[in-house]
């Protein structure tokens, strides 16, 4: 007995052990997860407007030779102007050499615009310049760039001074008229000592001429233009209103024009002129100069240097600025991201000489930021090669700062959400996406970031992702197809107005190559037909390269794969390339893709099946001309949708079912009315005949033709003695109203009704098949 109860009590273990290993059902994402429309999300990182600055106007007020009244200078003290020493050459040389040479170190930033100089001008001549740019710049930004070395300090009027025409005099020019000639938008930079002072006297006389406007257009009745924007005008001035220029005979007298036109080589002056730089010795400011390589030229020290230059001071940017105001002045336009980059610089360099630049909009402090460490470590370690390089030709050994920022990325992402501070490195992240060397770990890494969550998308777009990874498209490596095809699926699914961009340049390409291609795993072929279904998805030009690329037959192709999702997604973007789309219909139609379409109907995979439902309905509702020969194929697919999935166990597929038998009834209502009209009279008569032949007198009675006829009208039934006449008002009230039941409503009518209940669907429908 013992024996039986203990191998009776090890079944039942065995039997408890077996219950716990079988999976639980109903517990996947489609059974509990709620199914409801996409949040939408405002997206803020595409520019509303993207500017450029076409014109620069660049006014020198140097008088070489003679110094302002109002300002002793140091022995020795800086002479350099745009690193031209002026005493080296005759005044009126050396004035346009210096103006000659400022429009090159421009022109590295902005080489397509209109350049202009004058040099020690008359107020006459400046209002001539600055009309005629804004006149050709019409609304587009144009740049006043003001050199004031060798006239009096800006006064507390708002003025600033300039020449008259023997130059013997000092005439002030307001600053007021300069905003009336220069209009907006502009921005101004300002090389003087006191120069906060025009930053604030630029604000009032902003209000005042607003004031102005708004009286000349309440007596002119409002029929005035908007007026300029003079308060979104920006400013840049080398020092507060009560600071002066430094006068550091090693530094040059321009110093602020320096930091903003040539940053590389300022910085680099400015870094070994620190206690700092004595860890590296033999390295002096003629060296410097000798530092080999071109500023374009990444692979050389001197382009590697501006590289790093332009991620760090990127990232500090990103990291210290309001998501909106770094948008307007980093990726807005390109000089004067340039020249905010460039500012950045000029902040650090100029308080240790005990000045603060100043800008509007106004920045944050900056020049504490710890990155500065990160670029004087990359200066550290290329100037301690230099001495070798110049003596023996060393190779060049680059630095390494973009991996060490990757590895710190990627700390990050062991341990990012949503809850923490983004990370710092983002912006350099994207800059390692030029670098061939470091493309592949930078892709994988920002993909990582981007499966966070739209947050993540949304942060990365923010930063300046999407123009890089629109250019990457273009290239023809076969390692990065994977990565790329993964963070397109990622930016589509949180912003789908990005389909116009790969349409424009051809984007749309490159995930077709990756579709129909063998070797490509699944998975990536999925994310290629999500991608391509989010390029057709309500959008007439995808819809149309597309087509042109064969997509109905790569996807009908595909079909029988047997990967589930990537059946799922292919359903989906054929849905979508036909919807409201009659060429792609009829491009299926000789394919037969209905019929081949068929097989999935069938598909153990109830999301596979509901979107094969999905691709049919729209395979449908997609004919704008009626014919035989469509009619006859949408009633072949609505019979073979009601033969195959009408009691499909799942209520996704029968949703997907009801919405596709919806256009049919739209499609062939009268149809549907008349089959409705004649089935209630089939109704309406057997009810009688069933009446007539259950009364007791009738059973009798003989009736004629003719009277059976009128058995049927409206207006006469048999009275309950059997003799036919007219129905008693209350019946004929019962009557009445079961035919006002049947009756046809007009088509607008019922079109109208059910076309709300379709743009609802709409949205849920593409709810359900978010990536």
């Amino acid at each position: 007995m013992a024996c039986v109860l203990n191998s009776n009590h090890n079944a039942e273990e065995d039997d408890s052990t077996i219950d716990w290993q079988l999976p639980i059902s109903f517990v996947k994402k489609r059974h509990i997860e709620k199914i409801e429309g996409a949040n939408a999300i405002t997206q803020t990182w595409r520019m509303k407007e993207r500017m450029k600055t076409v014109s620069v106007a660049l006014v020198l007020c140097l008088n070489v030779g003679v110094d302002p009244p109002d300002i002793v200078k140091t022995q020795p003290c800086a002479r350099l102007e745009c690193w031209i020493d002026p005493i080296s050459m005759s005044p009126q040389k050396a004035l346009e050499t210096i103006g000659a040479n400022l429009q090159k170190q421009y022109e590295r930033w902005q080489p397509r615009a209109r350049y202009k100089q004058s040099l020690d001008p008359t107020v006459e001549e400046v209002k001539k310049l600055c009309t005629s740019l804004r006149r050709n710049a019409k609304e587009e930004r144009v740049l006043f760039h003001y050199n004031g070395h060798g006239v009096p300090k800006p006064t507390s009027n708002g003025e600033v001074w300039v020449f008259n025409r023997t130059y013997t005099q000092y005439i002030p020019l307001s600053v007021y008229d300069l905003q009336t000639w220069m209009g907006a938008p502009s921005i101004y930079v300002y090389d003087c000592s006191n120069a906060g002072i025009i930053v604030d006297s630029f604000k009032q006389f902003a209000d005042q001429h607003e004031k102005e406007y708004e009286q000349v257009a309440a007596q002119n009745r409002g029929s005035l233009n908007s007026p300029p924007t003079f308060k979104n005008c920006i400013q840049l001035a080398a020092c507060a209103a009560n600071q002066i220029l430094p006068m550091n005979p090693d530094l040059p007298a321009d110093i602020f024009t320096s930091c903003l036109t040539t940053p590389i080589k300022i910085a680099l002056r400015w870094f070994v002129m620190q206690n700092t730089s004595k860890l590296v010795p033999k390295i002096s400011v003629d060296l410097i100069d000798k530092i080999p390589g071109q500023l374009n030229d990444r692979r050389t020290m001197l382009g590697e240097l501006n590289w790093i230059f332009t991620a760090i001071t990127d990232t500090i940017a990103w990291n210290t600025l309001p998501r909106d105001l770094f948008q307007k002045l980093f990726r807005q336009d390109l000089l004067v991201a340039s020249l905010f980059r460039n500012f950045l610089l000029s902040e650090r360099i100029m308080r240790s000489y005990d000045c603060t630049p100043v800008s509007s909009p106004k920045l944050p402090p900056t020049y504490q930021h710890p990155m500065w460490q990160a670029w004087d470590l990359a200066l550290d370690l290329c100037l301690a090669q230099l001495p070798a390089i110049l003596e023996t030709e060393d190779k060049f050994i680059h630095s390494p700062f973009f991996e060490e920022q990757l590895t710190a990325f990627q700390v990050w992402l062991t341990l990012g959400s949503e809850q923490r501070s983004p990370p710092e490195q983002l912006p350099i992240v994207l800059q390692v996406l030029l670098s061939q060397v470091h493309r592949l770990r930078a892709l994988e890494l920002l993909g990582k970031f981007l499966d966070l969550g739209p947050w993540a998308v949304n942060l990365a777009l923010s930063v300046g992702i999407f123009p890089y990874v629109l250019k990457l498209l273009q290239s023809s490596a076969r390692e990065l197809r994977p990565l790329l095809v993964f963070i397109w699926a990622k930016i589509l699914a949180v912003d789908s107005t990005c389909q116009a961009d790969l349409v424009r340049d051809n984007g749309h390409k490159y995930f077709l190559s990756i579709l129909q291609d063998p070797s490509m795993p699944g998975e990536d072929r999925t994310l290629a037909a999500f991608v391509l279904a989010s390029i057709v998805n309500e959008y007439l030009q995808g819809q149309e390269v597309a087509l042109q690329g064969s997509l109905v037959s790569i996807c009908l192709e595909q079909l029988g794969d047997q990967n589930p999702l990537l059946r799922q997604w292919l359903a989906i973007c054929l849905g979508r390339l036909w919807t409201n789309y009659d060429k792609a219909r009829w491009c299926g139609v000789r394919d037969i893709a209905h019929e081949k379409l068929y097989s999935l109907l069938s598909d153990p995979v109830p999301e596979v099946r509901a979107a094969a439902v999905y691709a049919l309905g729209t395979f449908i509702s997609s004919v704008t001309e009626r014919s035989e020969h469509a009619n006859n194929i949408d009633h072949s697919i609505a019979m073979t949708l009601i033969n195959t999935v009408s009691h499909d166990m799942s209520p996704l597929v029968r949703k997907e079912l009801v919405v596709a038998l919806q256009w049919m009834v739209l499609l062939f209502e009268n149809s549907f009315l008349s089959v409705a009209f004649q089935e209630e009279g089939k109704t309406l008569q057997m009810t009688v005949l069933a009446d007539i032949n259950m009364s007791p007198i009738m059973g009798m009675r003989r009736i004629a033709s003719r009277d059976r006829l009128k058995m049927l009208s409206p207006g006469c039934l048999y009275n309950p003695d059997g003799s036919i006449g007219p129905v008693p008002v209350a019946n004929t009230d019962a009557f009445q109203s079961n035919s006002d039941r049947i009756k046809r409503v007009s088509s607008s009518s019922s079109i109208s009704s059910l076309g709300h209940a379709n743009v609802t669907y709409q949205g849920h429908q593409q709810s359900r098949y978010e990536l």
